[in-house]
């Protein structure tokens, strides 16, 4: 749930209200928890059935076979990992220059590249040596998220207005083309607010239990999370009309629409002190991110299945360096752009490896594997699957031409390198074959 949160809940709701023109941009957020809610089966299918660290990464390779396709889509999934994990953490370096804005009146574009930059080195440079507190990290950030998005949620119940927060424009839900990509844009939103929620899978031969563990994680956080957001959401736009922020390009208070809120309800003096929340919970999140994130190309060079390059130890501390510099340089320059785009590239990035692989991973091996021991056996299989399948169907075909070329751009050169790298090493699918000697057989 603390990644879950993170800066998320601060910076998205202008951009969800945007994708529709009005609150009824929140059915987007229901169309992602319903997919995110089945593709949770998913997850936890294969977390209880293989419950070791990776996750997707050994799910992937297990399903399609270690040392042929699930070779490839092992190798795939790192490669789209160094270019999403980034992406995800220079949405916290976006959010937090955001939230400066508040304090820092009149902040350049210029200006915020230099916000980016800077707490994306301190961050890097933080991470660079060994890390022995991460429980004492990851606590004092939960409490810091916790105790912010309680204040929000206090202050908006209290001063809710249901004629603000429902004051739907014309036409909301008349049924177009328009609409449709709407929710799509509103529903990747969504989908971004949930991320996370598979993080238990990472960890998996930490978990005691993992059969009855791993299921309960996803689908308690996905719950928790949702009444989360959804009281958020509530508390704001009940508050703070929504057409004070969208659309969010042309309203720049939506940058900080949480601290609006609190200077309305408290004065600035106020405001600006649960600002300085929000950047601590900003900081706190992208900490936490670069440093697990840091540690997934590491994990698969070591193994085998990425860039010799990755596996590289720092000489005295031994933290995998490489990979921590190269995923937080990623981050600095992916935080260049505009946040709508970082979400969009960022989904539409995973999408077609991850979570759509993982769906095919499941269907494999029940096909495969039917004796398999399955702790946790999926709800109404395939319901839930092919649910999740065209969800992320959906979410994808209605994504910016641009971003899809981006994806699909990705995905190709991915592919390329994947070649070039197995040729150079002999592996799969260019492996040398055994010759046949007199009296073998073929």
């Amino acid at each position: 749930m603390t990644n879950m949160i993170g800066i998320g809940p601060f910076i998205t709701i202008p951009l969800l209200m945007s994708a529709l023109g009005g609150p009824q941009a929140m059915l987007g957020w229901v169309v992602a928890l319903a997919i995110v809610a089945c593709d949770g089966m998913v997850w936890s299918e294969l977390g209880a059935a293989l419950p070791g660290s990776g996750g997707s990464f050994g799910y992937l390779r297990h399903g399609y076979g270690a040392e042929t396709v699930g070779r490839l889509m092992g190798f795939l999934f790192v490669w789209q990992f160094v270019l999403s994990g980034p992406l995800e953490i220079a949405s916290g370096y976006i959010g937090f220059a955001q939230y400066l804005g508040y304090i820092w009146k009149g902040i350049t574009p210029r200006q915020t590249m230099l916000v980016v930059t800077l707490i994306g080195l301190a961050n890097l440079a933080l991470l660079y040596r060994r890390i022995t507190s991460i429980a004492t990290i990851t606590i004092t950030l939960w409490i810091g998220t916790i105790v912010t998005v309680l204040v929000v949620v206090v202050t908006g119940a209290r001063q809710f207005d249901p004629a603000v927060a429902f004051a739907f424009p014309p036409g909301a839900f008349r049924f177009s083309l328009g609409f449709l990509l709407g929710l799509g844009a509103a529903s990747r939103i969504g989908v971004y607010d949930y991320l996370g929620y598979y993080d238990v899978c990472y960890i998996g031969d930490e978990v005691e239990n993992p059969g009855r563990v791993i299921p309960r994680s996803i689908l308690l956080s996905t719950v928790l999370v949702a009444l989360i957001y959804l009281a958020v959401n509530l508390s704001i736009i009940g508050v703070v009309p929504w057409r004070d922020f969208v659309p969010a390009a042309s309203h720049p208070q939506s940058n900080f629409v949480v601290s609006i809120l609190m200077e309305r309800v408290y004065g600035p003096g106020v405001a600006t002190i649960f600002t300085a929340m929000i950047l601590w919970t900003a900081f706190g999140s992208v900490f936490a991110l670069l440093l697990g994130y840091s540690r997934v190309p590491y994990a698969a060079a070591k193994d085998g299945y990425f860039f010799k390059v990755f596996a590289r130890l720092h000489p005295s501390e031994g933290f995998p360096s490489v990979s921590l510099v190269v995923l937080g340089a990623l981050s600095i320059v992916a935080g260049f752009v505009s946040l709508g785009m970082v979400i969009d590239a960022l989904i539409t990035t995973r999408i077609l490896v991850q979570f759509i692989g993982q769906i095919g991973a499941v269907t494999v091996l029940r096909r495969r594997a039917p004796d398999m021991p399955r702790p946790y056996r999926m709800w109404l299989y395939p319901v839930p699957s092919l649910v999740a399948l065209l969800g992320w169907v959906f979410i994808f075909a209605t994504t910016p031409p641009a971003v899809i070329a981006f994806g699909l751009g990705a995905l190709a050169l991915g592919i390329v390198c994947f070649a070039a790298w197995s040729w150079k090493g002999r592996t799969w699918p260019f492996a040398a074959r055994a010759l046949l000697t007199p009296g073998s057989h073929g």
